[in-house]
């Protein structure tokens, strides 16, 4: 009996040991504080069966994050322009079979709806290091336009169903890529100031600039301007999040007691205002304990990149770690009114399966260029 623990201790140690524990604890706090707020915000009639669907697509996550976490960051990179190839055709594909209440988002394979547009954020980061690495550093001018051609055909695609949040969340991993790979401060320097341009545009220009835009999507620019201008309108989903958030105080309302999710005054509640749940019922003291916990898997990826020994390790651990950063940027300002709603989950909080899966998978490949790093080359 002694011999066969052993020998199953032995296998089980052998199967875990490209795990990253930090890493993995954190991960498994925001996914407990998650289902604990998906149940209370689902209520009686929904929250076990929210919980229990949630729970299995974070299982089905973690097999992944183990399964990839075992690969080579060498073979990881072999098969990198492959996985980008995939990953693209279902993007292409949304566009012709695909459904969403604002377009063609989602694509339904019967047994789960695909997002296809969630596989680009690890696809992209894969390819723009795999690019990188077999370029000279930092980026010259012909590296940086094709860096941005390869940025720019994922995003346009996903601008086409029409999906501006992700877009610009997927073009954004990109950017981090260039970055990370010492890309010269005078384009970042040209991009701020156009991103300044258009963002004056969209705070003081007539909304008929926007014609281009469809109706729900100039309806965001301007209820992001003024919410109060339309308070039972446009305004409602933004105006009753702030009341959430403002109502939890320092300890929040108790699990279970948020007023604003349980007499259905707050939208959305169980996926991309989650957040605002967290906040009533828990106050700023759990609104702290999330943000820190996402903060220590943003840091701990950002470490790990630092000690990876190759280009590809360095640049792809980078940057889906500051990928996660802004996910979780862009919510929380959105929920707070201080960026327009653009319909992004809380990663890992938010009910949903392709991002919470991809998002798990997509940190395994952070763990494999930790538990590799000392045997791959350079």
């Amino acid at each position: 009996m002694t011999d066969l623990l052993r020998w199953g201790f032995d296998l089980l140690r052998h199967l875990l040991r490209t795990v990253d524990w930090l890493l993995l604890g954190a991960l498994l706090a925001l996914m407990a504080i998650g289902l604990a707020v998906l149940y209370s915000a689902g209520g009686e009639a929904l929250g076990s069966r929210l919980v229990l669907a949630q729970g299995v697509r974070f299982g089905v996550g973690l097999v992944a994050m183990w399964a990839l976490s075992r690969v080579t960051p060498v073979r990881l990179r072999a098969w990198t322009p492959g996985v980008f190839a995939v990953a693209l055709v279902p993007l292409v594909l949304v566009l012709f079979i695909g459904t969403g209440k604002h377009g063609a988002h989602w694509i339904d394979l019967k047994f789960f709806y695909l997002q296809p547009s969630e596989l680009l954020k690890i696809a992209l980061p894969m390819m723009l290091a795999w690019y990188l690495h077999r370029e000279p550093l930092p980026p010259g001018w012909r590296t940086t336009i094709v860096s941005a051609l390869l940025i720019g055909l994922p995003t346009g695609l996903i601008l086409l169903q029409p999906d501006f949040g992700t877009a610009m969340l997927v073009a954004a991993s990109g950017v981090f890529g260039l970055y990370l790979a010492g890309l010269s401060w005078w384009w970042f320097i040209t991009a701020g100031v156009f991103g300044g341009t258009a963002v004056g545009l969209v705070m003081f220009a007539p909304i008929s600039w926007f014609s281009f835009l469809r109706e729900y999507q100039q309806n965001r620019i301007l209820t992001f301007r003024d919410p109060e201008n339309d308070p039972l309108g446009a305004g409602w989903n933004i105006l009753q999040s702030k009341i959430a958030i403002g109502g939890g105080g320092w300890t929040g309302k108790g699990w279970g007691q948020g007023s604003q999710s349980h007499l259905d005054y707050l939208p959305e509640h169980t996926t991309d205002f989650i957040f605002s749940v967290l906040s009533e019922e828990f106050g700023w003291a759990g609104v702290a304990v999330a943000l820190s916990l996402y903060l220590f898997v943003v840091g701990r990826c950002l470490w790990i990149a630092m000690d990876a020994r190759d280009t590809y390790s360095r640049l792809l651990a980078g940057t889906l770690g500051m990928a996660l950063f802004v996910y979780v940027i862009v919510n929380g300002g959105m929920v707070s009114g201080l960026l327009p709603v653009v319909g992004v989950p809380m990663p890992l909080l938010s009910y949903g399966g392709t991002s919470a899966v991809s998002l798990l998978a997509g940190l395994g490949l952070v763990m494999a260029v930790r538990a590799h790093r000392p045997v791959h080359g350079y």
